[in-house]
């Protein structure tokens, strides 16, 4: 998926969260990172800075309470200015946006006027786009010369028709206030979408698809002609799927009898709904896939309800989606969960044999840490059903986007 660029060099890609920094250097042209690295608890009492360098890992802890400005500058006094030959090739900064409202349908250079619609967002994403916004200003303070450019997660999902973006509920919220389906993991969908176009030779701009992006997030979307036309996230990243804390989909009832009946304020029905719930939640144990799948394997049942809460979610959106479509060319598992859990996978698929899906238990069990390919089998002569396992690299995205508008403005 190597891509010619008018200009040589690298891109810094920033992804600021609450309370993470993720990090790297990555060449737009092949995807190689020079780079990569996280900081963690920033903000808390422990926070710390990792990285990896020259095939070599580090680790280096941060003051109590250092948050992503300080993180960045750590990052560029004592990782990349010593690395100096590094330091003098990154061309532009990269930001991962969690939302950009309806305003951006691509990735755009950050100016004033992006700076304000990133924070006009706030409030749909008020965990993300705050750190976003102090991302930008750090970096911008760190490398006042080069251009910086926003790549956004709902951006890639603005091509969805208006009847699967607009709620049932009366049109002046959307109107007035923007209430509708955004969708978010659009970086990864996008990629994926690319990559399984290759891999199953059509045409980028002809292919269908369901992806799902499964990881601590997830959420699954309908794909045709290489466009976004449905996805299970909504106006936050609560809807849809089951994940690592949050519920997904309930009955928007519940949200009232938890007020009315059990006393609960808006805070405590956000913090069940986003922190308290999902994996977490049901097995009562954690909300990571990989603790849950070998305390399962050990017979605890609120490990296994959990997984099968999980899959049984995820397989009802993909056969929903085959009515969205009016042709599937394949299924993609992408993701930390969706590119390393072949229980997972397995479980999923099982309950799609009827739509004639079928694993190659093989193939599946060696898709992890990187693996890439198909995992389908058609046997007994029935209709090949492809399901392709993807890694995904938004990294990449954002590296390729951010050299594109540099290359296209013609200056760094």
């Amino acid at each position: 998926m190597s891509t010619p660029f008018p200009v040589n060099g690298y891109v810094l890609v920033l992804n600021c969260g609450s309370s993470s920094l993720k990090f790297a250097v990555t060449d737009p042209a092949t995807g190689d990172v020079a780079l990569s690295g996280i900081g963690e608890a920033l903000g808390q009492t422990e926070p710390s800075v990792s990285w990896k360098l020259g095939g070599e890992r580090f680790s280096h802890p941060l003051p109590e309470g250092a948050r992503n400005s300080d993180a960045i500058r750590f990052l560029v006094e004592e990782i990349l200015q010593p690395a100096d030959d590094l330091y003098q090739q990154i061309i532009a900064i990269g930001h991962r946006v969690v939302h950009g409202g309806e305003k951006f349908s691509e990735s755009v250079r950050i100016d004033d006027g992006v700076i304000r619609a990133i924070r006009d967002c706030v409030a749909l994403a008020p965990l993300h786009n705050p750190a976003h916004l102090l991302g930008i200003e750090a970096a911008a303070a760190a490398f006042p010369d080069l251009p910086q450019v926003a790549v956004f997660d709902t951006a890639f999902h603005q091509t969805m028709p208006q009847h699967a973006y607009i709620y049932a509920l009366p049109y002046a919220l959307y109107r007035e206030h923007g209430i509708r389906r955004y969708g978010m993991h659009g970086t990864s969908h996008r990629f994926v979408t690319g990559r399984a176009a290759e891999l199953l030779e059509i045409p980028a701009q002809k292919i269908n698809i369901i992806s799902a992006h499964l990881g601590n997030g997830a959420s699954v979307t309908a794909i045709a002609n290489g466009k976004s036309v449905d996805t299970s996230m909504g106006l936050t990243p609560l809807e849809g799927l089951v994940m690592g804390t949050r519920s997904g989909d309930v009955d928007p009832g519940l949200l009232m009898h938890l007020g009315a009946c059990m006393d609960y304020c808006l805070k405590e029905i956000n913090d069940l709904l986003n922190k308290q719930s999902g994996l977490l939640g049901i097995s009562e144990l954690s909300n990571d896939c990989r603790t849950l799948e070998a305390a399962s394997s050990e017979g605890h049942r609120g490990a296994q309800l959990a997984l099968d809460i999980f899959c049984y979610r995820l397989s009802k959106y993909i056969a929903a989606y085959h009515g969205v479509l009016s042709r599937v060319d394949g299924v993609v598992f992408t993701g930390g969960i969706g590119e390393n859990s072949a229980l997972i996978r397995e479980k999923v698929l099982a309950q799609l044999c009827g739509l004639g899906y079928r694993l190659d238990t093989g193939a599946n069990a060696q898709m992890r840490f990187g693996a890439e390919g198909p995992i389908h089998s058609s046997t007994d002569g029935l209709q090949d059903r492809p399901v392709l396992v993807i890694p995904t690299n938004e990294e990449w995205v954002i590296a390729r986007d951010a050299a594109r508008l540099v290359s296209a403005n013609g200056s760094l």
